[in-house]
């Protein structure tokens, strides 16, 4: 288990409230990306999400999360109505491996059968700590990016990448302790590479092997002709990255003896 969700366990199991209940759950989804090869479309799914999760129930209005989602997004400019974005021609697939620790805040009080209301929308926010590893596929075969390092990094970027999840959802207690939840929420990584696309091309004599070269400018694959000119534009030249999921949960509330049933 990574250091930082060890962390965020030890945080999540130190608090000493008295009124409380505990949720377990499962979730399944969808996962999207805003990117290099996605600017624009904030709502754009492109592959599936699952996860699991334990949260603490305090007072009716407040809970933490303490999650694991698995996602996977991906993006292909030849997929683009913009003619400069076929172009260039680059693609990924990104595996996501996400640990995070999120409050939530219900706008109604919200307590599982003995509570009176038996929905409630709410807000949540947190931190988190994904793991990515972007991949594309090259003349019938899938290789990691990463090491290929395709625009002339000095050393490979990261392979984790610290995040603020936010957004917002709908919960509702459908029979007993048995709860539905559905949440859109939205990721702002520390990094600009899970597509491996951020910023120039590079001189193409100083990337490490034949493969990088292959990987870093794929503009001229179908016309013969490259544009990957050095220094001119790869990426978007935004700074980061974004990452959502759109869960739909099932959870089981436990009463604890100190609840505040």
């Amino acid at each position: 288990m990574p250091k930082f969700a060890i962390f965020l366990l030890l945080v999540f199991i130190s608090f000493d409230l008295q009124a409380q209940s505990w949720e377990l759950g499962g979730s399944v989804g969808a996962a999207g990306y805003m990117g290099d090869l996605n600017p624009n479309n904030p709502v754009k799914f492109s592959g599936p999400a699952l996860g699991a999760f334990v949260k603490r129930n305090f007072d009716g209005y407040l809970s933490a999360k303490l999650g694991y989602t698995f996602g996977q997004i991906s993006g292909a400019d030849n997929t683009s109505s913009n003619a400069q974005t076929r172009a260039r021609n680059l693609s990924f697939v990104t595996q996501l491996s996400e640990f995070s620790m999120i409050g939530e805040f219900n706008f109604m009080k919200f307590i599982p059968e003995a509570g009176e209301n038996r929905y409630t929308p709410f807000i949540f926010l947190g931190v988190a700590a994904v793991g990515y590893n972007p991949q594309a596929n090259y003349q019938g075969k899938t290789y990691d990016l990463r090491p290929l390092m395709t625009e002339g990094e000095t050393k490979p970027y990261s392979k984790v990448a610290l995040a603020i999840p936010y957004g917002v959802g709908f919960k509702y207690n459908f029979s007993g302790k048995w709860n539905l939840t559905a949440d859109l929420g939205y990721r702002n990584p520390n990094t600009d590479y899970l597509d491996d696309v951020s910023g120039v091309y590079p001189v193409k004599s100083k990337l490490p092997s034949d493969l990088s070269r292959a990987l870093s400018d794929r503009s001229g694959e179908t016309t013969g002709i490259y544009i990957g000119t050095p220094g001119t534009q790869r990426g978007d030249l935004r700074p980061h990255d974004t990452y959502l999921f759109l869960m739909f949960s099932v959870s089981y509330t436990i009463v604890s003896t100190k609840c505040y049933y």
